[in-house]
């Protein structure tokens, strides 16, 4: 479906040098009516009509002999013209410029939707804005075509047009009959994609030229999803506590592999040069080595982890099966001793401080398995009383 509908019937000519006043006149009357050769021959003769009027007086005259040295003031070498010559070409075709603003355009400034047309200037760039049909457009040729203008922006855009500098000139007079005002009458134009400025179209067409090594690898640059992925990697690495003799040469490599990914992504660097070629391979291999690493020193944590455990796991069953299978040694006799009143049950068996040799008559009976016995037991005991 297409975009802007009608808007081919309407003339419009795209920039030339400084032709700006050649594609004015054309746009206005809708069709190619001027070129630059007639526009120069209007201004060589105002110029001559000036130079008359300088030679009345004596031609041997400072001021004449200064006037005829000097550029003329309607044309240059450019194609620039001036206003007297924009003027003098319409009147060619029963056509007047009235400067806005001025007593005989008031009614301009209050209803501008009501006339016909506009001539504006800024500077050496002339441009109009037309009705046809019975809508506006803005016909300005530093576009890449006809902008459509609803009469309530119209205003807006002349007022707009003033703030930055412009003059603004109503055109009064019958304009020659064309044929994109005909169509327009019957069908209205419909515009949804609105035209860009031909310096910023040029900057686009330059564009893949010059980043013509980064584009062709588009497909292959490292998506912000795995950079992320990378990044919440490294932090579990940074606080796991382990391999910490390597956190600073794998932190150094990510980093670099973080930064050419980015400038994949953003197309370039913060300091706005333009971003050098990718390798994708390159930062594949970095990003791969830099997991494996990571694998690696993350299964050695795990397997120091495992066999500390498995050895743990073995003195704990090798208690437990010293505590279960061997043959309990009976405790010799020993002498009854005074307890203490405020020594609770469990404590009145071993009076602290004292030698044990004291409480047994058989001192020679009592052996260090005995002994390993007689307080494993009175362990296991106290915490059933617990």
């Amino acid at each position: 479906m297409p975009t802007n509908i009608n808007m081919d019937a309407i003339f419009h000519e795209k920039q030339e040098g400084s032709l700006c006043a050649q594609h004015c006149l054309n746009s206005l009357l809708q069709g190619a009516y001027f070129s630059a050769v007639d526009l120069a021959t209007i201004a060589q003769s105002l110029d001559e009509e000036e130079r008359q009027r300088m030679a009345e007086g004596d031609i041997n005259s400072p001021e004449y002999l200064h006037f005829i040295q000097q550029p003329s003031s309607n044309m240059d070498d450019s194609g620039y013209f001036s206003v007297q010559v924009i003027s003098k070409a319409l009147r060619v075709w029963g056509l007047e410029l009235i400067p806005f603003g001025s007593s005989d355009a008031i009614a301009a400034t209050i209803h501008p939707e009501k006339e016909s047309a506009f001539i504006c200037n800024f500077k050496d760039h002339w441009l109009t804005i037309r009705k046809l049909g019975y809508q506006w457009f803005n016909l300005n040729s530093l576009l890449t075509g006809p902008e459509l203008i609803s009469d309530t922006y119209l205003s807006m855009f002349i007022t707009q047009l003033q703030r930055e500098g412009y003059s603004i000139f109503v055109i009064r007079g019958k304009l020659p009959d064309n044929e994109a005002d005909q169509v327009l009458r019957l069908m209205p134009a419909v515009q949804t994609q609105r035209p860009t400025s031909l310096a910023e179209r040029n900057q686009q067409q330059q564009r893949p030229t010059s980043s013509a090594g980064a584009s062709t690898s588009s497909s292959n640059i490292v998506s912000l999803g795995d950079l992320q992925s990378a990044l919440e990697a490294n932090k579990t690495f940074m606080s796991g506590g382990s391999g910490r003799s390597g956190v600073s040469s794998q932190d150094e490599q990510l980093q670099d592999a973080i930064k050419l990914s980015m400038q994949g992504v953003s197309g370039g660097s913060s300091s706005g040069e333009p971003a050098e070629p990718v390798d994708v391979e390159q930062l594949r291999q970095k990003r791969q080595a830099f997991f494996e690493r990571q694998q690696q020193t993350q299964q050695g944590a795990s397997s120091s982890a495992s066999a500390s455990s498995s050895q743990n796991d073995q003195e704990l069953k090798d208690k437990q099966t010293v505590e279960h299978n061997s043959t309990p040694v009976p405790l010799p006799s020993r002498k009854p001793v005074p307890k203490p009143a405020a020594c609770s049950n469990a404590a009145a068996n071993f009076v602290g401080g004292e030698d044990e040799s004291e409480h047994y008559e058989n001192d020679e009976q009592v052996t260090e398995e005995a002994m390993l016995e007689a307080a494993i037991r009175m362990s296991m005991q106290s915490q059933e009383k617990r």
